[in-house]
């Protein structure tokens, strides 16, 4: 069942998988009040703000169940990390590891990715990443998928110049589908120079449980890197 608002596309479908555990329903209540962005507020003139001595600040769009959210927050103390997740148990699970680990430099938004993209300022990410999208198969469920040209318009808005926006998927189509939509954007160039550009893993990617599970199932995955250009380029 769609959880789409009348008159708003969706990404996404249901919200809820199985049910919460007591402590994973507790820390929803007690601790994502503390982290959560309100997309209804004034946003921040510098993301930045919002962590304590972040260099730069990242976006992860349907993290999932956080497996590389929490990773490169860990390898990166100094910058400010964003997850997005509109599925209420991916969250949980998110909130369950920061509190394990004690990490301070996340913010999350439990919500559709769209109402951020709208509501950060222009310029002030440093790299978006897209890892594993629902890739809606059927022809007739294609404008769900959150590849389109203006969510790469979005990302440009939101990137500085020489920032990033990397894409993971185990589908060949989609993959297609968003290196032709990327390539025919101004506002990026594709950064691969040889096949193992987008057959390898990015360096230092801890990867994800679909991941695995794709590999483990013989799908093959494809790492694309797109980077912002500079204005007037």
């Amino acid at each position: 069942m769609e959880t789409v608002e009348r008159g708003k596309r969706g990404f996404f479908g249901r919200r809820k998988g199985h049910a919460l555990r007591p402590r994973q329903a507790a820390l929803l209540d007690a601790l994502l009040p503390r982290l959560a962005l309100d997309p209804a507020a004034s946003a921040p003139s510098d993301p930045r703000a919002l962590f304590a001595g972040a260099d730069e600040v990242l976006l992860e769009i349907g993290f999932g169940g956080a497996e590389h959210l929490i990773a490169e927050a860990e390898r990166h103390p100094r910058t400010g990390f964003i997850g997005s997740e509109p599925f209420i148990n991916g969250m949980a699970k998110a909130l369950a590891l920061i509190e394990e680990r004690q990490i301070a430099n996340i913010r999350l938004h439990h919500g559709d990715a769209s109402e951020l993209l709208a509501w950060l300022p222009a310029g002030s990410l440093a790299r978006i990443d897209l890892l594993y999208p629902d890739p809606w198969p059927k022809r007739r469920h294609w404008k769900r998928r959150f590849v389109q040209d203006e969510t790469i318009a979005a990302f440009a808005r939101l990137l500085r110049p020489g920032g990033e926006f990397r894409f993971a998927t185990d589908i060949a189509d989609y993959a297609a589908w968003t290196l032709v939509r990327l390539l025919r954007s101004p506002d990026f160039e594709w950064t691969a120079e040889r096949a193992d550009d987008w057959r390898q893993p990015w360096q230092g990617f801890s990867g994800t449980r679909y991941e695995a599970k794709a590999k483990r199932e013989g799908r093959v995955p494809c790492y694309l890197t797109f980077r912002r250009m500079s204005l007037g380029a």
